[in-house]
């Protein structure tokens, strides 16, 4: 029998508050997409001024960082020309993000779900992604 953790609404909630106030701290306004460890879809934000396509890029974010159990800045050199995994943004219908921005949700060792975000510059994702983290570990 598996032990199956899983986000919560409060969970989510405090993810969205974190990532949603760091964003704001920054000035910059984001999309921001949360999924469970199924890669499936269980909140969206997109604060007012975020940017179009950001929408589906923030979603994918959390997707990749579900599905690949990892950080989706992790994947961006193994999936230059000549590396081990070249082509992965083309698996999965192009679902796959290598940008920063995607976290794993981690929680006594196992995914749980993670987080995506999009609007702002790579490195601006990943501090709000990272906001929604800490605002989560908080819990």
């Amino acid at each position: 029998m598996l032990k199956i953790y899983r986000l919560d609404d409060a969970d989510i909630a405090r993810i969205l508050e974190g990532a949603q106030s760091k964003a704001k701290e920054m000035g910059v306004a984001m999309c921001i997409a949360i999924t469970d460890e199924s890669c499936n879809l269980l909140a969206f934000m997109r604060m007012e001024g975020g940017k179009i396509p950001s929408i589906t890029i923030a979603i994918d974010k959390s997707y990749t960082a579900a599905g690949t159990r990892k950080a989706t800045h992790d994947l961006a050199e193994a999936s230059l020309p000549g590396n081990p995994v070249f082509g992965l943004t083309s698996t999965v219908g192009g679902r796959i993000i290598v940008i920063a921005g995607g976290l794993p949700v981690v929680v006594a060792g196992k995914v749980i779900g993670a987080i995506g975000v999009s609007s702002g510059t790579p490195a601006q994702d990943l501090l709000v992604a990272e906001a929604g983290m800490v605002a989560f570990e908080k819990g």
